[in-house]
């Protein structure tokens, strides 16, 4: 039975390892380490972390929320993060964490997430698509992973229940 609950430190040391998973793939991330933990909290929004276990208690993927600006007028949007264990993915786990995220989200004013997501990966642009974040752009030549430029897709997702008057 997976369980989605609010991300805490002491779930750090096995989303650190689905982190450093996901950037051994090379199309996870432009980050080329994963960070301390202390680093990794700074730089999420306090609210909207999420991790996934199992009945066990295993962490099988995170999602998290940054924010997108320090000017007030951007405090209602986030950038989404959601990572899943190699072993979880194809089962609804990164299905649940987002839509969970969502919802965490909306009820903390968010009125629009957005994500930067490596066109190879097919499998996370189709997870955000069908959880209704919308392509609004391509972002060719971004940034360099390893060396190389690389590109993204922007997308975002408006909230139909926040910021809608």
């Amino acid at each position: 039975m997976l369980t989605i609950q609010p991300f805490a430190a002491v779930h750090w040391p096995a989303a650190k390892a689905i982190y450093e998973a996901g950037l051994a793939t090379g199309n996870a991330t432009f980050q080329t380490e994963a960070p301390t933990w202390e680093a990794w909290d700074q730089g999420h929004l306090v609210h909207s972390r999420l991790v996934a276990t199992d009945d066990t208690g295993r962490v099988l993927g995170w999602a998290a929320l940054s924010p997108v600006s320090g000017r007030c007028v951007y405090g209602g949007v986030g950038e989404v993060s959601v990572y899943v264990a190699a072993e979880a993915r194809g089962q609804g786990v990164g299905r649940q964490l987002l839509a969970t995220l969502i919802a965490e989200a909306e009820a903390q004013g968010m009125w629009t997430l957005q994500a930067g997501i490596f066109p190879e990966n097919i499998p996370s642009l189709k997870l955000h698509e069908a959880l209704g974040f919308r392509t609004v752009g391509y972002r060719e030549r971004i940034g360099k992973l390893h060396g190389v430029w690389r590109n993204t897709v922007l997308l975002e997702r408006r909230s139909t229940v926040v910021g809608v008057s």
